[in-house]
């Protein structure tokens, strides 16, 4: 029997899904978390086979969730409505077992499950071609100065955080404007988080 816990904040949707699951002989969801941090706690606590994880969730998220499980023997699957990129490229370095999208069939679903505990990775095809379609231009440390930017810093506080005089920000702005090819702070935010490459607030 494949023991499943899910995390998902819509209680609808969670009950939803684990009602489809338990449908399934050969499954059985042991578990239901809200938010991240509470799925951290089920899979060491249960000890499932499966964790099956939404992205946009309170307290803590579906990709930090999972970078907090990459030592768990647990199988993390990813189930977002989100086909971003960055979020996929942050997956895939937390080591996920799946990404998948909520607009899939269910029954897709159950055959990822089943052959994600055999130990293959299932990913959604859209997803492999968006990440290779839209890498990231910029180098890590315009990430640092871009994520700070997301975060609300001015020029002033993002100088003293990474330790650079003012000029060398505005410099690395510059580049990162052009190399996102929009002309101000707030289209680059916009990109940034749209694609999935911001962090969130640290």
């Amino acid at each position: 029997m494949i023991q499943i816990v899910i995390a998902e904040d819509q209680r609808m949707l969670l009950g939803a899904l684990g009602a489809l699951l338990d449908l399934e002989e050969d499954m059985e969801v042991v578990g239901h978390a809200s938010n991240g941090e509470e799925a951290c706690g089920l899979v060491r606590r249960l000890k499932p086979d499966i964790c099956i994880m939404d992205i946009e969730m309170p307290v803590k998220d579906g990709l930090d969730a999972a970078e907090e499980l990459y030592e768990e023997p647990c199988k993390v699957i990813i189930l977002t409505t989100f086909a971003r990129p960055g979020y996929f490229d942050r997956a895939r370095k937390a080591g996920v077992s799946g990404y998948l999208l909520k607009d899939s069939p269910s029954e897709d679903l159950a055959t990822a499950i089943r052959k994600i505990t055999a130990g293959q990775r299932i990913f959604d095809p859209e997803l492999v071609d968006l990440a290779f379609a839209d890498q990231n231009p910029l180098t890590e440390r315009e990430r640092e100065v871009m994520q700070l930017m997301a975060d609300g810093r001015n020029t002033k506080d993002i100088s003293k955080a990474l330790f650079i005089t003012p000029g060398t920000v505005r410099n690395y702005v510059s580049v990162i404007l052009e190399k996102l090819e929009v002309s101000n702070r707030i289209e680059a935010i916009s990109i940034f988080k749209e694609k999935g490459w911001y962090k969130g607030q640290r």
